[in-house]
């Protein structure tokens, strides 16, 4: 049946799910995660939020996975194996499901669920002798991992990490299966 029949136009982006989902989940990874990352940047030059050493931390997976992204993206229109393309979707589907685990950990330490790592959540020691101690506070800068610095409908920055990066590792997932599928099933 031919698509203006069935009231879409042919090339739709529904057309480049269901035909090229490899191509559609790499490019809906690639923009998620710049989105993401803008975002982050947003809170903390804009608004002046700056991230704990455990918010520094859960940007890392997505500076992973947008270049590789784009990466499946150009090797898939040079022609590029299907398996290697398919192994980079599952890879950042890993690397977004661990950044989801770290989210979690994160939150919890936000919520008072479990400590933190101690450099960010811990008591500040160190700071040297009393003479010294003003000189030394003018010094440290120790942003709190255990105190959100903003919430919306009850979720930190951290939750909506977990919530972002399962999107993303979800998306991820479902390109590399359903490329592995479409293989398997012209073989």
């Amino acid at each position: 049946m031919d698509a203006r029949i069935r009231g879409r136009k042919p090339g739709t982006w529904l057309d480049i799910v269901r035909t090229r989902p490899i191509e559609a989940a790499a490019l809906a990874v690639a923009v998620g995660g710049a989105a993401t990352i803008l975002g982050a940047w947003f809170f903390q030059y804009a608004l002046g939020l700056k991230p704990c050493p455990l918010c520094l931390e859960q940007r890392y997976p997505y500076y992973f996975a947008i270049p590789l992204a784009v990466l499946v993206l150009l090797g898939a229109s040079v022609g590029s194996k299907r398996k290697v393309l398919i192994a980079a979707l599952a890879t950042i589907a890993l690397g977004m499901v661990w950044n989801a685990g770290l989210g979690t950990y994160h939150a919890g330490v936000e919520w008072k669920l479990w400590a933190g790592p101690t450099d960010c959540s811990g008591p500040i020691e160190g700071l040297g002798s009393a003479g010294d101690l003003l000189r030394n506070l003018d010094s440290i800068n120790v942003v709190r991992c255990d105190e959100a610095a903003w919430r919306f409908l009850g979720l930190s920055l951290a939750g909506y990490n977990v919530l972002i990066s399962l999107a993303l590792a979800a998306i991820a997932g479902w390109g590399a299966i359903t490329g592995y599928r479409q293989r398997a099933g012209r073989a």
